[in-house]
């Protein structure tokens, strides 16, 4: 299976926590790289945090400082932490995987091949 599934999202109070999981083939998880990308609605899909396959990690600044982006070579899965969640943080969250091997983590959405179904976190104020 190529194609990540997600997991973990929901509906949390401004200042909330959740944590959002991915699960990818182990081929996959080994040798790309991978990241989160949200859409709201009326909104284009944006970077959220990403994580290289040799475990380099970028962020974009809106979510800097209050995210964590991390992997369990084990589990073949990545998290997002999400802390200090404001309502603009309201969203469909997706998991993608870089369009080749050993890629660096880019901004743009259109050079990731594999996108998940997306997961929503929703935060009231």
């Amino acid at each position: 299976q190529v194609q990540p599934v997600e997991s973990g999202g929901g509906l949390v109070q401004a200042g909330g926590s959740l944590k959002l999981s991915c699960a990818a083939s182990e081929r996959i998880f080994s040798f790309y790289s991978m990241a989160w990308f949200r859409q709201a609605p009326g909104k284009e899909r944006d970077f959220v945090a990403g994580i290289a396959w040799n475990g380099a990690t970028l962020y974009a600044e809106v979510v800097k400082g209050r995210s964590t982006i991390s992997k369990d070579n084990a589990k073949s899965a990545v998290y997002l932490q999400m802390n200090s969640l404001k309502p603009e943080d309201t969203a469909v969250y997706y998991c993608a995987v870089k369009d080749s091997a050993f890629g660096n983590i880019e901004y743009s959405p259109a050079t990731y091949k594999y996108w998940g179904q997306g997961t929503q976190v929703t935060v009231s104020s």
